[in-house]
């Protein structure tokens, strides 16, 4: 799959870029209904949520998938489709090795906010330009249920600090002078369409106030040749190209 000129101009200039149909709706469908399936089996206190926001009360739901590529592997030719290698190798100007990933499932009524962040600030590698993530849309993402929201431009300022959010101490976020929100633009993106977005970009998300789901893979992905900024005890230590168990599937 080929990016347009454009399109590689808008990543490099705003942080992020939308490529639509990158994968068929079928398969996508598949993707989602597994992804419900396994999250079934992995609901706990720190991956689901409690609300009141059902008139039959309390809704306990999944919040995300931990580690798919690793725990399933009929996620793993997905992840490695061509097209979404071809469009990140075009993007970063060299061949993708797969970081980590995760499923965000964002029920209907149920998903909740997630802060302003840096993908980087929790990866901790360098060079930033050569992280990038790649969000698949499993449903069509629209204001309403959930999509993701960026600050243009934001990828050019460096990595900023994180501090714990009052009430939820595990989401860290910058201090909210650092997140200029005239310049928050929003990723509306339809099924088997992929948000990229560069490692320093700040984003967001708000609740699913809709009927539908919002459900996205994000897929994480980096350079050859990365530093750790925290040493041999690092990030880079546990990521999927460097595990045994994954070097025939991503050789």
């Amino acid at each position: 799959m080929t990016l347009e000129p454009s399109m590689y101009t808008r990543y490099w200039r705003d942080g992020w870029v939308i490529v639509e149909d990158v994968f068929p709706t079928d398969e996508v469908d598949r993707i989602a209904r597994l992804a419900v399936d396994v999250s079934e089996t992995q609901i706990d206190p720190d991956d689901s949520y409690s609300t009141d926001a059902s008139a039959d009360g309390a809704i306990t739901a999944p919040r995300k998938v931990d580690l798919p590529f690793v725990i399933e592997p009929e996620f793993r030719p997905f992840v490695l489709h061509p097209n979404l290698q071809s469009l990140l190798e075009t993007l970063i100007g060299c061949p993708p090795r797969l970081f980590a990933d995760q499923i965000m499932m964002k029920p209907p009524r149920v998903g909740s906010e997630k802060q302003y962040h840096q993908d980087n600030y929790y990866f901790r590698l360098a060079p930033d330009d050569r992280v990038i993530t790649a969000w698949i849309a499993l449903d069509d993402v629209d204001e309403e249920n959930g999509c993701l929201r960026y600050i243009d431009g934001s990828h050019r300022d460096g990595l900023l600090p994180h501090t714990p959010v009052p009430g939820a101490p595990h989401n860290l976020s910058p201090p909210a002078d650092q997140v200029d929100l005239s310049k928050e633009s929003l990723a509306i993106v339809g099924k088997g369409g992929v948000v990229f977005h560069h490692g320093l970009a700040l984003h967001t998300s708000h609740r699913n106030r809709s009927d539908r789901w919002r459900r996205g893979y994000a897929t994480h992905w980096v350079g050859p040749d990365m530093t750790d900024l925290d040493g041999p005890d690092g990030r880079l230590a546990t990521a999927y190209f460097n595990r045994p168990d994954l070097a025939n599937v991503l050789a």
